[in-house]
């Protein structure tokens, strides 16, 4: 049976993990998260879920370890939106998703030291109208502050969703059918830890 790595101190990827099953260990990868110039969304989140994945087969992974690796962006025609620097980013970043649709791309790279595969999720998020008291009510939470967008649809922010195609796990951070492929793939067994959160 070979172990996981989850390359990433995300709690929510953590939680999808569980939630399906899988025994797996933590090693967030610390690498730079700029964007390349003209680069495209879709390109910048498949880069950065495999720059994640090798670096931590790069730096601690045994021979039989499996590495996965993901990034979300929230993206609005083609500007990618992360997590917000401070208030003022949050409430520009509201104000622009503000009823509109958006994409959230997650990219999930999976990957040992003989290969590393890639797979894409891509979902549309419509926003309904947003009032600025809102917003910043929403701010004091302090759930955006640590979220690709300013916002979390799995928890305070689900208020702001009029409607939603694809992916929910994929919004929240790690998207269920691409990532059970990748395991499946990569024999990973899943629901092999569920008995154990009983």
């Amino acid at each position: 049976m070979s172990e996981l790595i989850l390359a990433s101190a995300s709690p929510r990827r953590a939680e999808i993990l569980q939630q399906i099953g899988v025994d797996f260990q933590i090693a967030p990868a610390d690498i730079d998260e700029t964007p390349k110039p003209q680069e495209s969304p879709v390109d910048y989140v498949q880069r950065m879920a495999q720059e994640k994945t090798q670096h931590v087969i790069n730096s601690i992974a045994g021979s039989s370890t499996i590495v996965l690796g993901a990034d979300t962006s929230v993206v609005l025609g083609y500007k990618i939106y992360g997590k917000p620097k401070n208030q003022q980013e949050a409430m520009a970043m509201l104000a622009a998703l503000s009823g509109k649709s958006h994409q959230v791309l997650t990219a999930v790279a999976m990957g040992n030291k003989q290969r590393c595969l890639l797979k894409l999720s891509a979902t549309d998020v419509k926003f309904r109208e947003l009032d600025p008291k809102e917003c910043l009510d929403y701010w004091n939470t302090g759930e955006p502050v640590d979220k690709a967008g300013g916002y979390a649809i799995q928890g305070l922010g689900a208020v702001f969703v009029e409607k939603i195609s694809g992916s929910f796990s994929g919004v929240v951070g790690l998207p269920i059918e691409q990532t059970a492929q990748l395991l499946r793939t990569f024999n990973v067994p899943i629901w092999g830890a569920s008995n154990k959160n009983i």
